[in-house]
């Protein structure tokens, strides 16, 4: 039997995954959650509005505005879910969390490119993005997520 099906085993068995983080939350995590949840607001609103403006309003194609809408709404959530994450310290919450800032710089890309008002959301979401990373990469936040070093041989 291999070392994964053992732990894969004790935890079928009702031996607890990983202890409860202790100590206070760091700033750095707290403020990755914090941006990571704007964003995923930020996305649940324009999610919202493509709805209910492929719904009442007058878009070119309500069924396209409806079905973006759902979509954007369900996008949403990968966010909000890591986010909640973060704050509770969860290990898991990292991955999504860096997965949704590595999509938004070239979401923010395509803002700056469009030019007008959408130049200063995309710059927003630029540096946002470049900020959870940074903050998420810390040793300070993945300390207090219980993400150690690996050790080389």
């Amino acid at each position: 039997m291999t070392s994964q099906q053992k732990q894969s085993s004790k935890r079928a068995a009702g031996a607890p995954a990983l202890p409860e983080p202790k100590g206070p939350r760091p700033a750095r995590l707290g403020a990755a959650a914090a941006l990571t949840a704007v964003e995923g607001l930020a996305l649940a609103a324009l999610g919202a509005y493509m709805l209910i403006d492929g719904l009442v309003g007058t878009p070119d194609s309500p069924q396209q505005a409806e079905m973006g809408g759902v979509t954007i709404l369900a996008l949403a959530l990968l966010p909000l879910v890591a986010a909640r994450g973060l704050w509770l310290r969860r290990r898991w919450s990292r991955g999504p969390s860096l997965i949704t800032q590595i999509v938004a710089l070239p979401v923010a890309w395509t803002l700056v490119k469009g030019g007008g008002v959408l130049i200063a959301a995309g710059a927003a979401l630029a540096v946002a993005a470049l900020v959870v990373l940074v903050l998420l990469v810390n040793p300070t936040a993945t300390a207090a997520l219980g993400i150690a070093p690996r050790e080389t041989p």
